[in-house]
């Protein structure tokens, strides 16, 4: 049950940011919108570095001097595994007109790629989640329950405004109904639980490269908050909020990780 509640509190978090949808009836405002973008941002940056960097390197501690080269090389494998996504995957961003991606992009809808852009993001999201539960299960001793409730509160927090940015301008721009904006916003949430299944399920096989896994996964978060999250806060009129955001969310998710881990 412990199990099953950890891999859920992300989706949770996705789904009532979603559901603001049917309590705003405008678009986000802008500044709203870039300090909720620099809060995930973050969010996302301390746990790369304390729940998934740091063990990682702990992990790793008999390598003596090292130590950093499963850290190291996990990393640049999730930064190239998003760069491959990225790259492969048709998807759009909200508040652009110019998909991302290749070969079916004209042949989507723009309502799909805005999706798209975010289940793209969810992914390595799920991955983090599912790589330290998956530590926890195997007994890992740099990892604990706590420390992966943690992570998950921590990503779900970041979420809420996720879900909120894919929900209101589907119905804002897109004229999608509230119920179908508010599916599409549960839509690229879930695919959270199931990468962490998936990841959980392969790690248990692999348990000796858990420590390359978890910085997999740091780099894959990574590269969503240096690709798309922090370019999108500095878009347009400036405005110090996505840094605001960032340095509330960055302090939130490193006190959960050290009070809980």
């Amino acid at each position: 049950m412990n199990l099953f509640g950890g891999l859920m509190i992300p989706f949770i978090g996705t789904s009532l940011g979603a559901a603001c949808v049917y309590l705003m009836k405008d678009e986000m405002n802008i500044q709203v919108r870039k300090a909720l973008l620099g809060f995930a941002s973050g969010v996302m940056v301390a746990a790369s570095v304390w729940s998934l960097l740091i063990p990682a390197m702990d992990m790793s501690e008999d390598m003596g001097r090292f130590a950093f080269v499963p850290a190291a090389v996990g990393f640049l494998l999730g930064i190239l595994f998003l760069l491959i996504l990225d790259e492969i995957i048709p998807h759009l961003h909200a508040g652009s007109e110019e998909p991302e991606g290749k070969h079916t992009k004209r042949t989507l809808k723009k309502n799909t790629m805005m999706v798209l852009a975010v289940t793209l993001h969810n992914i390595p999201e799920g991955m983090a989640v599912g790589v330290v539960f998956a530590g926890v299960l195997a007994g890992t001793e740099n990892l604990s329950m706590a420390g992966a409730f943690a992570l998950s509160i921590g990503i779900a927090i970041q979420n809420f405004p996720e879900g909120a940015i894919i929900s209101m301008p589907l119905k804002s721009e897109n004229g999608m109904s509230k119920n179908k904006a508010f599916l599409a916003g549960l839509g690229s949430g879930i695919v959270e639980p199931i990468a962490a299944v998936i990841t959980i399920v392969l790690t248990r096989f692999v348990t000796p490269i858990l420590p390359y896994l978890l910085a997999f996964a740091a780099g894959a978060m990574l590269y969503v908050v240096v690709e798309e999250l922090i370019p999108e806060t500095a878009e347009g009129k400036h405005s110090n909020l996505g840094v605001i955001g960032f340095a509330v969310g960055f302090v939130i998710m490193m006190v959960l990780d050290v009070a809980l881990g």
